[in-house]
């Protein structure tokens, strides 16, 4: 969107414009003219009326709102560009509905499936990312030959090794799934405020001065290592069954009150 170029301060109130509400706004005040000639009162009632109040959020919006008119340059070149803008919110209201019929159906056919409560019970994951970790790694049981090693290089989580002598080097892995790789990224960092021991297991190699990024792919290496064998054996994940194999295999997490 154009909006840089002449409604600045739209930018600065909404950092997210993948939000309706954001694309709502532009609809209602849709040049910095437009939101001044509106009033103090009827943007309080926008902000509320789309619950966009919030703590400091609501005063820091309103004082964005009473300078919109600086910087946004003359009135007919806002005029102009502002109908880009709304013709450009007009596609994402479109694109917005269709996405809402592709969700409804994925959520049906997730819920008709044998494997919706395993992959369902995982913490975190919830009702976008179960899905996706399930239509990548499938139901046929043969895939990977039963090997977790195979599900973990096809997800992207087994590092590459390469030995030279005295000499070794390891490298993230490109030859895999990326979408696989991606959802277990997602999923991963979801985890880590459901799950104790996969939050201590992140700040554990975030303590060792490993990226954010890295821990994640540590941390979605042991999860789908979990996933595996829940997968295998058809089963929930359980969290007190994963405490107590903490327990039997001398994890270093094992004190841990699991999630």
């Amino acid at each position: 969107m154009p909006l840089a170029e002449y409604y600045p301060a739209a930018l600065e109130a909404f950092e997210d414009w993948t939000s309706v509400s954001a694309w709502m706004f532009l609809q209602r005040f849709p040049t910095p003219e437009l939101l001044a000639q509106a009033g103090k009162r009827r943007w309080q009632k926008f902000l509320h009326s789309r619950r966009l109040w919030g703590s400091d959020q609501g005063p820091r919006r309103m004082e964005i709102f009473a300078h919109a008119t600086e910087l946004s340059g003359s009135a007919p070149s806002a005029k102009a560009k502002s109908l880009l803008a709304l013709s450009l919110v007009q596609m994402l209201f479109v694109i917005e509905k269709q996405l809402a019929v592709y969700r409804q159906r994925i959520e049906e056919l997730f819920a008709r499936h044998p494997d919706h409560d395993l992959f369902g019970s995982l913490p975190g994951a919830g009702p976008k990312i179960a899905p996706r970790l399930l239509a990548e790694i499938g139901d046929d049981r043969e895939r990977f030959d039963g090997d977790t090693q195979n599900l973990q290089c096809f997800g992207g989580t087994a590092p590459v090794t390469k030995r030279s002598g005295k000499y070794r080097h390891c490298h993230q892995r490109w030859a895999c799934d990326k979408h696989l790789r991606h959802a277990i990224h997602l999923f991963a960092e979801q985890s880590l405020s459901r799950c104790a021991w996969a939050q201590t297991y992140y700040q554990h190699h975030r303590q060792k001065d490993r990226s954010h990024a890295n821990a994640l792919r540590r941390l979605g290496h042991r999860w789908l290592k979990i996933i595996h064998k829940m997968w295998m054996d058809r089963t929930l994940y359980d969290p007190e069954l994963h405490h107590r194999n903490q327990l039997q295999h001398g994890s270093w997490i094992f004190q841990l009150k699991e999630c």
